[in-house]
């Protein structure tokens, strides 16, 4: 998960009070003025360097252990520098790259109840960097954006970019702190599931939700934008295909962000059954009235597959949020919230194969009939002067599957999140 947590996340950088003496020495102000910029190889191409630190503390207790780690918040949502580069070609047309690392302390995506350090998702390695985008871009303002290299397809985290709230740091449709936690039950003998498979996306990537949720080589047009209507398209690596369109705009007194997307994968290493295609369409709508700070944000997610050998079922996933923004304090807004997510049809059980340490030998099946589900509330403590937030969350995670009987898991983390 990524470009939109950028946009979500990423601060702006101060400039430099140069004074208000407009007769004060010419000389002085360009060494001020150099001071406060980033270094470059050449003076064509400006560069901006940002990023922001993660971490957060989280006690789980599975109904059979408890225990607490400390964790980062995982591929896509880690600690990270970026660099990002611009040159002015024409008047209209503009060149630039992006490049983002980030730095994998332990990767809540991996971790465990035998794991309490996550090794990073991308690499497998612990304590590593990871390359998250590196990509060019052509840019006009009246025609649009193309680019090319590792990035976002058209359709990631497009329900994570709708959300203005400030609690997207917290809550989002991805079960993140359990996601590679083993569901307790009595599953037969070889046999495995993960909360992260609960609402399966089936390899395809994220869950229970943003299911074609990394980025990937692909080349993507972003559309300029039209009274709040724009859309983006991407095609890359073994036949991804994904569309979006985008409507963003304040109507009155009501920010109004929207979103409807289109994947589909051909790609086996994607979960993509032989010789045909996984597909996922989605869409989001945010709300938020302004005066009051109240919002809510709903989502859908749907994934089938077009040639099905094991009869596995359409999957469905539907999310809710809704809190408020409040100035309770002079620090920044306080962001109470509540949140609920239902899955059907998408518990996918993992069989060893026989095998336990080979996985080239594990089959999977999606269970129909099976149901997941969890809730939570928490709030968000934005801190202005350090581009901060601060976050308490709990949550339930529970799910169904027929004939196993399993147990829930709870959560509380506690973390914060500072820009620079």
């Amino acid at each position: 998960m990524v470009g939109a947590l950028t946009c979500a996340f990423a601060s702006s950088a101060s400039a430099a009070d140069l004074g208000e003496d407009c007769c004060a020495d010419l000389e002085q102000r360009i060494v001020e003025l150099e001071e406060t910029t980033a270094r470059k190889g050449n003076r064509k191409v400006s560069l901006t360097v940002g990023g922001w630190v993660t971490e957060q503390m989280v006690y789980w207790d599975d109904g059979v252990e408890s225990n607490v780690y400390v964790t980062g918040l995982g591929t896509a949502f880690a600690s990270n520098i970026n660099f990002t580069g611009k040159a002015q070609i024409t008047n209209d047309v503009s060149a630039g790259f992006k490049l983002h690392i980030e730095a994998i302390t332990s990767d809540v995506y991996t971790t465990s109840q035998t794991k309490p350090q996550g090794v990073a998702a991308l690499t497998g390695v612990p304590n590593s960097t990871q390359v998250l985008y590196s990509y060019w871009f052509l840019k006009s303002e009246q025609l649009g954006r193309f680019s090319m290299g590792l990035q976002s397809p058209a359709d990631d985290n497009a329900i994570v970019s709708l959300d203005a709230s400030g609690s997207l740091v917290a809550a989002y449709w991805v079960a993140y702190d359990v996601f590679g936690f083993n569901v307790r039950g009595n599953f037969a003998p070889g046999d495995s599931l993960i909360w992260g498979n609960a609402v399966s996306c089936r390899n395809y990537g994220g869950g229970p939700g943003d299911c074609d949720g990394l980025p990937r080589d692909v080349i993507r047009y972003d559309s300029p934008s039209f009274r709040g209507f724009s859309m983006s398209a991407s095609w890359g690596e073994d036949d991804d295909g994904a569309l979006a369109g985008w409507y963003f705009n304040t109507l009155g007194d009501v920010k109004v962000n929207a979103a409807v997307t289109y994947a589909e994968t051909s790609d086996d290493r994607l979960g993509a059954p032989p010789s045909g295609q996984l597909k996922y369409t989605q869409g989001g709508l945010y709300l938020q009235h302004i005066p009051s700070g109240l919002f809510a944000l709903g989502a859908w997610g749907h994934l089938t597959q077009n040639v099905n050998p094991q009869n596995n079922p359409d999957t469905n996933t539907y999310y809710v949020k809704g809190g408020a923004r409040l100035k309770l304090v002079s620090l920044g807004a306080t962001v109470p919230y509540g949140e609920y997510l239902v899955g059907t049809d998408g518990a996918m059980i993992v069989n060893d194969g026989g095998t336990p340490l080979d996985v080239n030998d594990d089959t999977s099946r999606v269970i129909d009939g099976s149901k997941a589900q969890f809730w939570g509330f928490g709030a968000v403590q934005e801190i202005d002067a350090a581009a901060m937030s601060i976050w308490l969350r709990y949550r339930d995670h529970e799910v169904d599957v027929p004939g196993i009987e399993t147990k829930p898991i709870q959560t509380v983390s506690f973390g914060a999140f500072i820009n620079f």
